[in-house]
């Protein structure tokens, strides 16, 4: 009899275990195999005929970043799957990809997501990864309250933060009165400084192991930044990112380690010190390493990340390049490649936007950016000036004999000034040039001004084109033991007039100059004018305010050629001061001395605009004062006009509430007053309300009254008498 066939289909395999045949002869890919592919989802869904072409658009991109070996387009149903796998020559190629290409915008609709196919593969094997998808949790909504409150106190006071010892206090500012709490003085609230951000919405405390973000009317803390061991912060313009820095690399917890859940940094990071954080949502979106030439120095220079005027762009600076990200795509490397600048120095981005000459009369003010290099190899120090992200060159000076040279921008933009430090073909003598750029002209214009002294500082006017510098002799000839500075003051020259019209000259010329004087900081009032010039040192200070827009005649020391009339007001004495600040209004400003740098005479004064002192407080163990910020004013140019037309109202308005305040028996006068009306309109208005109901008030005229006098005489007494 024939043996019986086998059949393979009535055998039930699911009782056999095949688990040591499976482990004898399972394939292992080699060490590191998995670490040179990437997949990459969020490709186009195009039919099976355009598939070459897509491989071909992919290929050219995944190749900016590296070899491919192999690129495959999955095709199901006769359509692309929308993901494809990328093999690359090596695993550093293929994390290459991952930093670059993900999140890239491959057109409108398409958004690249590259991930390594090693991450995917430890996620599904692991289990953390269900088939079914589950909808995370929404945490629940906790308000913080209207962040801007301050903004709405009807006297329109402003908030200062004062720390000292271990407290620290925020107040309102009360002219010529004690200060009013906003909140009860905090204990141990930052174990370091603290910080405004730019408009005063958010303000940032210290601690060992992160920087702590508190807001709202009573500043509840609103969100956490874990970066253990930071030291210094920064913040972006319009209060978009917070910039931090540790000296402690970071550290990425292992694999299963309890802390990995809830850490905010990818593997990536590991090893770097700089920080960007978005401050709504509390994520790290970018980290960097520190240069190898900051490495263990014991000054820092700060902010080592620098900002467009309206938050678009950043920018760090490297050997022989600059690295500037576009914040709009996941903080993408411009062009995917660095500004290179053979020799670099330093940088900075203009304060605000630059309506450059070249653009249509309404284009959108530009990100702009300066730059300079040292002489080197036959080659002499430029500045440029370089538009972003176009990258191009809008203007560049070449210079000699050069030492040093710090760039000092107007706050609007319009100008630049590189204070340029030169020397003597000796070298034993230095003196300075100033190189003017005027940014919203024509060709950008550059004036040089040559200065016999070395200029130390200088501060320009934050809305105007007036500027001050602090400047000091470096002849070999003079006696360092009594070496003191000189003031100067610029100004435009004054448009002449040519057959009826006004001839537009920028030239800039000196218009009074002060000598031998101990002032190293020039604080201009934000809104001009007015100008606080202080000696911040731990021995004797002061600071002289000067009016530069005095309505008189000028003295004869005092160039006619300007507009600009200074005026010296006062000379306040302050002892050991070490900081000054104008309030944003350019109303107050305050002095204070800070224990950090010396024990001498720890305290605070706040003055007027004119030098008048409202109030000072000597405290031991003084740390700091910040003016609470405010943001941009959102009243158009005609509606500042009708404020400065009816200025007159709103002032008697203001000294009302002024005089309410200094004088407690006269408040309650007033408020009587103003008690005693309201109740007369309250009455009148329900007698109105009543004859509406009996519909009699059309016979009564509701509008207008006219008061009528009606005078009579009446006899009182009659008296006859006998007249002989």
């Amino acid at each position: 009899m024939p043996e019986a066939e086998f059949d393979e289909s009535k055998v039930d395999l699911s009782e056999l275990d095949l688990s040591d045949l499976e482990k004898k002869y399972q394939v292992r890919p080699p060490k590191g195999f998995l670490e040179k592919f990437v997949v990459c989802d969020g490709t186009p869904v195009a039919p099976e005929s355009k598939a070459l072409i897509l491989k071909k658009v992919l290929a050219k991109l995944f190749s900016q970043c590296g070899k491919v070996v192999r690129l495959d387009v999955p095709v199901k149903d006769g359509k692309t799957s929308g993901y494809v796998f990328v093999e690359f020559a090596n695993p550093h190629m293929a994390l290459n990809a991952v930093r670059h290409l993900n999140g890239k915008k491959l057109d409108v609709k398409h958004r690249l997501l590259v991930n390594k196919i090693s991450d995917i593969e430890k996620y599904v094997l692991s289990g953390k990864v269900k088939d079914d998808f589950q909808e995370p949790e929404i945490p629940e909504f906790k308000s913080h309250g209207y962040l801007k409150s301050y903004l709405m106190d009807p006297a329109g006071r402003d908030q200062y933060l004062t720390h000292y010892n271990e407290d620290v206090a925020i107040s309102w500012f009360k002219k010529s009165l004690q200060p009013e709490p906003v909140i009860d003085p905090r204990s141990q609230w930052t174990s370091t400084f603290m910080k405004w951000s730019p408009y005063g919405t958010y303000l940032f405390s210290m601690f060992p192991n992160g920087v702590q973000c508190w807001g709202g009317e009573n500043f509840e803390r609103i969100s956490r930044f874990a970066h253990p061991g930071v030291r210094l912060i920064d913040c972006s313009p319009n209060e978009k990112f917070l910039v931090t820095l540790s000296p402690d690399p970071i550290v990425i917890p292992p694999e299963g380690h309890p802390a990995r859940a809830s850490f905010p940094f990818s593997p990536e990071s590991a090893g770097h010190k700089l920080v960007i954080w978005d401050i709504q949502t509390g994520i790290a979106v970018k980290t960097f390493p520190l240069p190898q030439n900051l490495e263990h120095q014991a000054s820092m220079p700060w902010p080592l990340i620098k900002w467009s005027f309206d938050d678009k762009y950043c920018a760090r600076m490297g050997p022989d390049a600059i690295a500037v990200y576009d914040v709009e795509q996941d903080f993408g490397l411009l062009d995917k490649k660095l500004v290179k600048i053979p020799g670099l120095v330093d940088f900075s981005f203009a304060p605000g936007g630059v309506k450059l000459a070249a653009n249509r009369r309404n284009a959108p003010p530009e990100a702009v950016l300066a730059y300079w290099t040292p002489e080197q190899s036959n080659k002499s120090a430029k500045v440029a000036v370089m538009h972003i992200p176009s990258r191009s060159v809008l203007r560049t000076v070449n210079m000699v004999q050069v030492s040093d040279c710090r760039l000092f921008w107007q706050q609007q933009g319009k100008y630049l000034c590189c204070c340029v430090t030169r020397h003597t073909k000796s070298k034993k003598t230095k003196y300075s040039s100033l190189q003017i750029f005027q940014l919203e002209e024509r060709d950008i214009p550059v004036e040089t001004i040559e200065v016999q002294d070395v200029v130390l500082t200088m501060g320009w006017e934050p809305r105007g084109k007036r500027f001050i510098t602090v400047s000091q002799n470096d002849s070999p000839d003079v006696n360092p033991a009594y070496l003191m500075n000189n003031i100067t003051f610029y100004d435009t020259e004054t448009p002449k007039k040519g057959r009826g019209v006004l001839v537009p000259i920028k030239r800039w010329i000196s218009f009074k100059t002060i000598n031998n004087k101990f002032i190293n900081c020039v604080k201009f009032s934000p809104k001009g004018r007015f100008v606080a010039l202080a000696t911040l040192r731990e021995g004797k200070g002061a600071v002289d305010f000067f009016d530069l827009d005095f309505d008189g005649e000028k003295p004869k020391d005092q160039s006619n050629k300007v507009s600009s009339n200074a005026k010296f007001v006062v000379s306040r004495q302050f002892d050991g001061m070490t900081n000054i600040e104008w309030e944003q209004s350019g109303r107050f400003v305050a002095a204070w001395s800070s224990s950090w740098k010396h024990s001498l005479d720890n305290g605070y004064k706040i003055f007027d605009s004119t030098g008048r002192v409202l109030d000072e407080k000597s405290v031991d163990g003084f740390k700091e004062f910040q003016w609470r910020p405010r943001p941009k004013s959102l009243l158009t140019n005609s509606d500042k006009k009708k404020v400065r037309k009816t200025l007159k109202e709103y002032s008697a308005q203001f000294e009302e509430e002024d005089a309410m305040e200094a004088n407690a028996e006269l408040r309650e006068q007033i408020l009587r007053r103003k008690k005693l009306l309201q109740d007369w309109y309250t009455w009148r208005e329900s007698i109105h309300g009543k004859l509406r109901d009996l519909h009699l008030e059309e016979h009564h005229d509701t509008g207008k009254f006219e008061v009528i006098e009606e005078m009579k005489e009446v006899v009182l007494e009659e008296k006859e008498e006998v007249v002989e």
